[in-house]
């Protein structure tokens, strides 16, 4: 999805709610959608105050969860008590899963199109219908093992 088309899908989703379109949700929109990588509230509203200095934090806090339901974004919750956000230009169908490097934090996604089928097959087998599903694996840095250094550190 394009970053135009997610900014309509945004827009319609604000109308759908009844909530206005204002600048510091359209700079919220655009900070987050500029981000290569996963990303933190407070991140997002240095980003976002980057491009309109008025942008409060509770306007990030409160637009986060808009721009999750409506699957602009992914939340990923590491166990670490602070949840990261990233901009989901795919649309929202597309199976991830996610491995973390606990010697660094930094999330990695990979495309994981089994889920769909896993999720259907052992929620079937109790009657049920999925409705969302995650995969995260926890994992070291065989860098930092051996030479005390993660490649990914920033």
């Amino acid at each position: 999805m394009s970053t135009e088309a997610a900014r309509e899908k945004f827009k319609l989703h604000l109308a759908d709610k009844r909530l206005r379109v204002t600048n510091q949700r359209l700079a919220i929109f655009a900070a987050a959608f500029a981000q290569p990588e996963h990303f933190t509230a407070e991140e997002l509203l240095a980003h976002a105050r980057a491009i309109d200095d008025s942008v409060s934090r509770a306007t990030v806090y409160r637009t986060l969860p808009i721009m999750t339901e409506s699957a602009l974004l992914r939340e990923v919750d590491i166990g670490s008590g602070e949840k990261f956000y990233r901009p989901n230009r795919e649309g929202g169908s597309t199976q991830v899963a996610q491995v973390v490097c606990v010697d660094c934090d930094k999330i990695f996604e990979i495309s994981a199109p089994f889920m769909e089928w896993y999720g259907s097959t052992v929620s079937s087998k109790l009657d049920l219908t999925p409705v969302s599903q995650r995969l995260q694996v926890s994992a070291r840095c065989n860098a930092f093992r051996d030479a005390r250094a993660c490649k990914n550190r920033n």
